[in-house]
């Protein structure tokens, strides 16, 4: 299991006692570091950068991210209502497939919705017509599946053998664009430069001469365009290139990289003691606030870890045997009432977090290094959790 590499910034002098426990705290100057980068980018290469809701859907940093991204890009009918209500700009929308019931309301909300097939592109042609009758205006793209993989773990890449995400680019054929205005990829996953420039190279001699009758396409996400060895200059030539050659507009879907080492997950330890390891649970639990943690697997990394000391296992309160979050080392043993905190939690982790087993979901604080103003956005109590499932 790798530890999760994560930059601790200014969290290292952020006092964990002024927030409640457990709590995730993001930081604002930050994520405008973050976002700033990638408005560089977008100006440079005069690409459109949108922010992936699926991994980051704080909405009380929405017009923050607006000052410096082109939009956002939904998942779903749900996020696509929350990106209308909450931020600016254009709206993208993909799923794997939609609901009948769903699209409607989906098409007009978006500026392009973005189907997985052109199955469903045709199955659903007469909705298409029907929505724009009343007035609404999108524009219809499609994912393909470039059938080239560079993703390191098997359950985080798009191009696995048997993906259901996108359609496979060899069984492409000019008819499948009636009606389609540009092309969608998601490749990547955590990754940088260098295995988007690869796989553009697989698929473009499939896709090029293509491109003249589209408006746009769409380079996806899992690009980590923030993290300080990605080679940003080399992403805008590839840009500017693309553009150059073939006169199309350009898309970028990043969700980690606007959130990069932008948070933490502050917590307490409830209890420790000795069980031929050292162990101490805390109110943080794997399974339910940091799921990548058990799904990828991953060691997030702790704030302020040194490289010496007492190996101690922490885990979580659930009941599940594996909710642990990994080996760590303290000073001592870390005693009842200690906080604790891990780095870049973010991107994913906040949009993931349930209530199995009761477990109470951490609250949320926006804090500003530059300026060290706090604002708690939200608390979760229990109705939270006894309201969900009746």
């Amino acid at each position: 299991m790798e530890t999760q590499a994560g930059d601790p910034g200014a969290f290292a002098r952020f006092d964990l006692s002024r927030v409640p426990s457990p709590c995730f705290v993001v930081d604002e100057a930050a994520l405008r570091r973050n976002l700033l980068v990638l408005k560089d980018v977008a100006d440079r290469s005069d690409a459109k950068v949108l922010l992936a809701l699926k991994a980051f859907s704080m909405w009380a940093v929405a017009d923050v991210v607006g000052e410096y991204l082109h939009g956002v890009c939904a998942s779903g009918l749900w996020e696509a209502r929350l990106a209308r209500q909450h931020y600016r700009g254009e709206l993208t929308t993909y799923a794997p497939a939609y609901r009948p019931e769903d699209l409607p309301e989906i098409l007009r909300l978006s500026d392009t919705v973005i189907f997985n097939s052109p199955a469903q592109i045709s199955r659903f042609e007469d909705v298409i017509v029907a929505v724009r009758a009343e007035g609404a205006v999108f524009q219809v793209g499609l994912r393909l599946n470039p059938e080239f993989s560079e993703a390191a773990v098997a359950k985080y890449d798009p191009c696995a053998s048997g993906s259901r995400l996108g359609f496979p680019v060899s069984q492409l054929k000019p008819e499948h664009l009636r009606g389609v205005d540009g092309l969608h990829f998601h490749a990547l996953c955590e990754q940088g430069f260098e295995p988007l420039c690869r796989i553009w190279d697989a698929l473009e001699p499939m896709i090029g001469g293509l491109l003249a009758r589209l408006k746009w396409v769409n380079l996806g996400g899992g690009h980590h365009i923030t993290r300080a060895d990605y080679a940003r200059d080399d992403l805008v030539a590839f840009l500017n290139r693309i553009k150059d050659r073939y006169g199309i507009d350009l898309y970028l879907e990043p969700g980690e990289a606007i959130a990069l080492d932008a948070g933490i997950l502050v917590g307490e330890i409830l209890d420790s003691f000795v069980n031929g390891v050292a162990v101490a649970i805390t109110d943080i639990s794997a399974t339910c606030h940091m799921p990548d943690v058990l799904e990828a697997p991953y060691r997030p990394a702790l704030l302020n870890e040194g490289d010496q000391g007492v190996p101690v296992r922490l885990g979580g309160p659930s009941c599940l045997a594996g909710d642990v979050i990994g080996d760590y080392l303290f000073a001592d043993l870390p005693a009842p009432g200690k906080r604790i905190a891990f780095l870049d939690q973010a991107h994913y982790s906040m949009v993931k977090t349930t209530t199995f087993n009761g477990v109470p979901l951490p609250a949320i604080a926006l804090w500003n290094s530059d300026t060290d103003a706090l604002q708690l956005v939200r608390r979760f109590d229990y109705a939270d959790f006894r309201d969900r499932l009746s």
